[in-house]
């Protein structure tokens, strides 16, 4: 059964535990003036714990040292591969 939000004509907020089915609130408990139930958001779903994605709600920490760790994209050179000289495979030490 869902909670509803009403507010009365003089500014009194208050909450009902209700059935789907019943009737709206139609004054306030507290004045007696008349009431209307609110549109509210509900409820939010925050899914955090073992049963989810792994990679889900990781750590900043987490996320810097995985970034780290991971390899280079293949169609990038560093510059320590550039230094080498492009040779046929013999070097002028083995001649």
């Amino acid at each position: 059964m869902p909670t509803y939000e009403y507010k009365c004509a003089q500014g009194h907020t208050f909450e009902r535990f209700q059935r789907m089915t019943e009737a709206p609130i139609d004054r306030c408990p507290t004045c007696g003036s008349p009431a209307e139930r609110l549109l509210s958001a509900g409820a939010g779903l925050l899914f955090k714990g073992s049963g989810f994605y792994i990679t889900d709600y990781r750590s900043e920490s987490y996320k810097k040292a995985a970034a780290a760790e991971a390899p280079k994209p293949e169609g990038g050179k560093s510059d320590s591969d550039s230094s080498k000289p492009a040779t046929g495979g013999t070097s002028a030490a083995s001649e």
